[in-house]
C-alpha cells in the first residue's frame, strides 16, 4: 500500500510541475546592467521576458540629415523626459525609410549615458504592457517603451490595451516611462471610403465626423506629440547619400562621382527615402573598397 500511494505521490508531483511550467510566470528584472536596450519576447510557453540587446548601433543624431525639424522636437521631449520634467508620448508617422525608427534609436545613444533606457515591444504584446511598467517603477533610469511600426487591423486586442495606457493608466501616470511609436498611419488604423458617410453636416456648414471616424482618431490623439516625416526631395536624397558614403570612408570626388549611380538606383526602387540611401551607400562604398 505505501508503494503505490509513494508511487501516485510521485505522479501527482509530476504533474504539479508540468502545469506550473505552462502557467503564466511573474515577470522577473533582467541584468539592467547588461545593456541600456531590452527586447520583450513571449516564448511559446506565454512567459515573458525581457532581454538584452547586445549589439546596438552605433548611429547618432548628427548622422540624420534633411530631418532637422523633427530631430529638434524629438530631442527636446527626450531631454524633457531625462531632466525629470514634463514630457509627452510620442507618435511617429509619415512616409517609409524616412528615419522615424533611426531617429528613436539615435536618441537612445544621444541620452543613455544620462539615464535612458528604451525596451522594444512588439504590439501583439502591447497587453502585457502593465508588468512591463510595474517592473520599472520606482527605478532611477528613464525607460522609453519602443513600439515599432504600430498599426492595426479591426478588432485586435492590442489597439484597446494601448488605447487605456495612453489614457490615464498606471502605466501613463509613471513619471520614468513614455511610449514612442512609429508608424506609416497617423491615425494607426485602416481608413475606408465608406467611412466618409458617417460624416454629419450642421445647420452652419460645419462638418463632424461620425462615431467609426472618432474612434480611430482619438486613438492617435492620445499621444501628446506628433511627429511628421515626408519624402525626401531629389537634393535631399542626394545629401543623405553623400553622409553615408562619407561615413564609410568614401572620398570627395568618389561621392561626387556616385550622383548618378545613386539616382538610378533610387528610380530602381521607386523612392528617395533616407533608408534607399543608405542601402546605395552601403553597396557602392563596399564595390568601391574592393577595387580599391
Amino acid at each position: 500500500m505505501n508503494t503505490a500511494f509513494e508511487s501516485l505521490l510521485v505522479r501527482v508531483e509530476s504533474l504539479v510541475t508540468r502545469i506550473e511550467s505552462i502557467l503564466p510566470q511573474p515577470l522577473t528584472a533582467p541584468d539592467w546592467s547588461a545593456s541600456v536596450a531590452y527586447r520583450y519576447r513571449k516564448r511559446s510557453s506565454g512567459h515573458g521576458a525581457l532581454e538584452p540587446v547586445r549589439h546596438l548601433g552605433s548611429m547618432g543624431l548628427t548622422d540624420l540629415k534633411e530631418i532637422d525639424a523633427q530631430k529638434d522636437k524629438i530631442r527636446r521631449n527626450t531631454e524633457q523626459f531625462v531632466s525629470g520634467q514634463p514630457a509627452n508620448n510620442v507618435l511617429l508617422t509619415g512616409s517609409r525609410g524616412t528615419g522615424k525608427s533611426s531617429l528613436i534609436k539615435a536618441c537612445l545613444n544621444e541620452y543613455a549615458p544620462r539615464g535612458l533606457r528604451l525596451i522594444e515591444v512588439d504590439k501583439a504584446d502591447l497587453t502585457d504592457l502593465p508588468d512591463i511598467v510595474d517592473l520599472v517603477f520606482g527605478l532611477s533610469e528613464k525607460f522609453i517603451i519602443f513600439c515599432d511600426d504600430l498599426s492595426f487591423e479591426e478588432g485586435e486586442s492590442g489597439y484597446k490595451a494601448l488605447k487605456s495606457i495612453l489614457d490615464g493608466s498606471v502605466a501613463a501616470a509613471t513619471p520614468n516611462v513614455l511610449i514612442y511609436a512609429t508608424s506609416n498611419r497617423r491615425h494607426l488604423l485602416p481608413e475606408y471610403m465608406t467611412e466618409n458617410l458617417t460624416y454629419t453636416h450642421s445647420d452652419d456648414g460645419e462638418v463632424h465626423p461620425g462615431e467609426v471616424v472618432e474612434e480611430k482618431i482619438s486613438l492617435s490623439e492620445r499621444f501628446g506629440l506628433w511627429v511628421s516625416f515626408y519624402p525626401f526631395s531629389q537634393d535631399e536624397y542626394l545629401t543623405i547619400v553623400a553622409q553615408w558614403l562619407s561615413s564609410f570612408g568614401v572620398g570627395l570626388a568618389d561621392i561626387e562621382a556616385a550622383r548618378g549611380a545613386s539616382l538610378v538606383w533610387a528610380l530602381e526602387r521607386g523612392s528617395r527615402s533616407g533608408r534607399v540611401a543608405y542601402q546605395f551607400a552601403r553597396d557602392y562604398a563596399g564595390q568601391h573598397a574592393l577595387a580599391a
